[in-house]
């Protein structure tokens, strides 16, 4: 196999809408560029890309709209053409939804045209390679954002003034690190790093990747003796993140903030280091890829329902406070955005990948169950789930959590059914693709 590496920076204009929650801010610094990065494979008949951004989500229809144009570019097929967003919290809204923040058109265009630049490079870049794997594990930086409360409700991120009320949390966090190596000889080594959890330690109105940016840039410096000196170019691929963050909500310590997010980029640049030496060699030969379009049943509101989002939601966009209305802004706007949409959707889930390591695009937000189970019941002998892949369609919880309360399950776009629809999908995409 061949793989090449291209990485370009995707960094915005000052002053553009920033992505993440649900009141506008406007970048006024940037405390890290923010990059696109891709990584291409050739076994000499297939070649396929898998690209990384350093944004939080992108719309099914515009990730679409964006693989097309790589594909126009590059004469790849479209199939074979995988795109995940990491999910900062802290880069530009790239997706307008009913108008709720604007994006950029003229950086949109630009944005679009340094995808393709960069996709080309890494296809320029690619030289003979062998691939390697390891695992390791990653603790103290994520940890499961929902909790049962001792009055039986479920309750996402309650407030320090709510810890003596927890009953305790409801699932476990996945703290494994993957890692896939890929030694060129005669270039520098490609780290290709996949790990779940939020990437919402900044907040704030400063540009940046947050911890997965800090991440790349410790595992990068402390690996520049590797490959004659040529060093490690490193991509990172966020896993089932819906339901996990960086910090304990039963713990009083509450970190945020540049330091945190750069600690955590260090912890998992560390789980990496321990294990890249010594990584197990691993198939390479075959290049392969395939996208299945799987429909799911979706959350429309009723007519009432939807008058009433629309109502919160005008109140919302004037300033006005909404908290007494029967359900909150994040409810009315899920019912406004399904308003016109019919009762089943069509999700995207695409797979890419060579010898025996592949890539699972998830197009939204699945929690970490979903990526567990995807994990070991694969055929690969490693597969790294990915989030916000392909699309971002918003939470895909389990269907415990969707007959339950809290943030994803009021939010999410989607009726019971959608967790095992995309692990049964994915499964089945992963056997036919396995030779």
């Amino acid at each position: 196999m061949k793989a090449g590496f291209a990485k370009v920076d995707i960094t915005p204009p000052l002053g553009c809408v920033l992505n993440g929650y649900y009141t506008e801010r406007y970048a006024d610094r940037v405390i890290e560029p923010l990059y696109a990065i891709a990584v291409a494979y050739s076994d000499g008949q297939r070649t396929a890309v898998t690209v990384s951004l350093d944004i939080s989500e992108i719309l099914q229809r515009d990730t679409d709209d964006i693989r097309r144009q790589i594909a126009q570019r590059t004469g790849l097929p479209f199939e074979a053409i995988f795109v995940a967003c990491i999910h900062t919290h802290t880069a530009p809204v790239i997706s307008e939804i009913r108008g709720f923040f604007k994006r950029d058109p003229d950086y949109y265009e630009s944005f679009c045209r340094r995808i393709c630049d960069c996709v080309c490079a890494a296809m320029k870049d690619m030289t003979e390679a062998e691939a390697f794997i390891a695992r390791n594990e990653a603790k103290g930086i994520s940890f499961v954002r929902r909790f049962r409360m001792k009055n039986g409700q479920a309750i996402t991120n309650p407030s320090h003034t709510l810890i003596d009320q927890i009953e305790g949390p409801i699932g476990t966090p996945d703290e494994t690190v993957q890692l896939v190596r890929l030694k060129r000889p005669g270039a520098a080594d490609i780290a290709i790093v996949n790990f779940g959890t939020h990437p919402d330690v900044l907040g704030g109105t400063g540009i940046c990747p947050d911890w997965p940016g800090f991440l790349r840039n410790a595992l990068e410096g402390a690996l520049t003796d590797e490959a004659d000196g040529k060093g490690v170019h490193v991509i990172f691929f966020n896993g089932a993140q819906g339901d996990v963050i960086h910090l304990d909500r039963c713990s009083s310590f509450r970190p945020r903030g540049v330091e945190h997010s750069r600690h955590m980029g260090r912890v998992l640049a560390g789980a990496v280091l321990a294990v890249y030496s010594y990584a197990t060699p691993i198939d390479s030969k075959r290049v392969f890829f395939g996208q299945v379009m799987t429909p799911v049943a979706v959350a429309k509101g009723t007519d009432e329902q939807v008058r009433i989002a629309a109502e919160i939601h005008e109140k919302y966009l004037a300033g006005e406070d909404v908290s007494a209305y029967p359900f909150d802004i994040v409810m009315a706007r899920k019912y406004l955005r399904l308003e016109h949409c019919d009762p089943t959707v069509d999700l995207n889930v695409v797979c890419v990948g060579f010898g025996d390591v592949a890539f699972v695009g998830l197009p939204g937000e699945p929690f970490t169950d979903i990526g567990r189970e995807i994990k070991t019941a694969s055929p690969f002998a490693m597969t790294l789930p990915c989030c916000n892949a392909n699309g971002s369609e918003g939470y895909f919880p389990t269907d415990a959590a969707l007959n339950d309360t809290g943030y994803e399950s009021n939010s999410s776009l989607f009726l019971p059914g959608v967790a095992p629809r995309l692990i049964r999908t994915s499964l089945a995409l992963l056997k036919q693709l396995k030779v």
